[in-house]
């Protein structure tokens, strides 16, 4: 099982970003996926996660509004559309797969990573 994500980088605030989660290994349609970032010095924390089904999406209070997940089960990827981005949203993000409940966003429920990207947003 391999998930690999891209799209981090350099982003003023304000500006956007998009990140992309490429699995390979795992069925989408059968494991709800997330992402999750890690600021420095800070514990790993949720952003958002999709059901196995698409139907069900949660997103932390910090990403609603600005952050929209999605999710292709066809091209088995997941994608982060992140807008209005802030310094503080500056983090290595990762994506996550498991078999969860609904849209859980939990990060120990989830049983496959990949190896994270970073977003670095300047002020």
């Amino acid at each position: 099982v391999q998930l690999q994500a891209s799209g981090g980088g350099l982003v003023q605030a304000g500006g956007s970003l998009r990140l992309s989660c490429t699995v390979s290994g795992l069925d989408l349609n059968s494991y709800g996926t997330g992402w999750f970032r890690q600021a420095p010095g800070k514990e790993r924390e949720g952003v958002s996660c999709i059901s196995d089904n698409a139907a069900d999406i949660h997103y932390y209070d910090f990403a609603k509004g600005r952050f929209t997940i999605s999710k292709d089960s066809a091209k088995n990827t997941v994608t982060l559309q992140m807008n209005s981005l802030k310094p503080e949203d500056t983090a290595v993000y990762y994506c996550a797969a498991g078999r969860v409940y609904g849209s859980s966003c939990v990060g120990p429920e989830y049983d496959f990573w990949g190896q994270g990207t970073l977003v670095t947003v300047s002020s």
